[in-house]
């Protein structure tokens, strides 16, 4: 699709416009200053969960905070399965876990065809409980073992059936998958490709047809949006009429990698990649976002170890939701 010089979306789109998914004259609220990195996660008990300091923290509906997991093995996308059990991909551990309801830990993935990950990044679950993870390598690539028959290194996507029953889906059909989401219906899987540590290197949003079998048909790959050379998607959600909101953006350039042209925040797009809102916020690195809220119309997001909230006209989809 055609994109727009960014300093032109505001113009053309403004902010909270008549159809706007965002109430007139809401603004995003920060509401922690630190520990608020990645995740985040609304939980079925009615709290969110994000990643920060090395550990997992958990923030009530009356906004205390507490620590749920010391040592969270480099916590990065969080998600809460259809039992409500929390799942976690272990960036540093190299490996996706899960919380059981007991307290105990249960490695759903750690290696495939005997290698071990790169950095498990993000996941998304679909109606059958089935898991998709990125696998990323971000910064020194020493120490990866994941390659196709070819011997080229893999930066994949994988789905997980069952605890160390894990496939592989996506190969090369981006270059570093960041987010991911799996759409309504199981019909298409969303994969952000941000190799945004890399010159010239992919920003864009793909979307991808999912089949029954929880594989995606490669032909199908479609671009939603193109960050170009700013900073590209991190996080992906959807809210239940189908619009996608993607963290992605910098406020500040971070050069010869990223530029500023598209500014830090939550980029609000139809499911065909229209531009139909932007919720700015402040502070680099915008990581990623998540509906909750007791009526799940408050979209939470995290940036630079900072978490901020906006609420929302439209409940958003939440992951333990079949």
């Amino acid at each position: 699709m055609p994109q727009l010089p960014a300093l032109s979306l505001l113009f053309i789109f403004p902010l909270f416009g008549a159809d706007s998914p965002i109430p007139k004259g809401a603004k995003p609220t920060q509401i922690k200053t630190n520990t608020a990195g990645e995740g985040p996660a609304w939980s079925p008990a009615n709290s969110l969960f994000f990643s920060g300091g090395g550990q997992i923290h958990r923030r009530d509906p009356d906004g205390t905070s507490r620590v749920f997991r010391t040592d969270s093995g480099g916590s990065n996308g969080l998600l809460f399965d259809h039992d409500g059990r929390l799942v976690v991909c272990e960036a540093k551990n190299r490996r996706v876990t899960r919380t059981e309801l007991n307290g105990s830990i249960t490695v759903l993935a750690d290696r495939f065809e005997g290698h071990r990950f790169n950095q498990p990044n993000d996941l998304t679950i679909d109606s059958r409980g089935r898991i998709y993870f990125s696998d990323p390598r971000y910064g020194a690539r020493d120490g990866m073992e994941m390659r196709d028959q070819q011997g080229k290194l893999v930066e994949g996507v994988y789905r997980i059936d069952a605890p160390g029953k894990v496939s592989r889906i996506i190969t090369h059909e981006t270059e570093r998958p960041n987010g991911v989401l799996v759409s309504t219906g199981d019909e298409f899987l969303y994969v952000a490709d941000n190799n945004n540590n890399q010159a010239g290197g992919a920003r864009k949003l793909y979307r991808f047809n999912l089949k029954r079998d929880g594989t995606i048909d490669p032909a199908s790959r479609t671009l939603i949006f193109d960050w170009l050379k700013g900073r590209g998607p991190d996080g992906v959600k959807m809210d239940r009429r189908g619009r996608l909101f993607v963290a992605a953006g910098r406020n500040q350039p971070h050069l010869p990698f990223e530029t500023n042209e598209f500014k830090g925040g939550v980029y609000v797009l139809s499911p065909a990649g229209k531009m139909l809102e932007f919720i700015p916020i402040p502070v680099d690195e915008v990581t990623n976002c998540a509906f909750g809220g007791l009526d799940f119309r408050t979209l939470f997001i995290t940036a630079g170890g900072t978490l901020w909230s906006i609420p929302v006209e439209m409940p958003g989809r939440v992951s333990f939701e079949r």
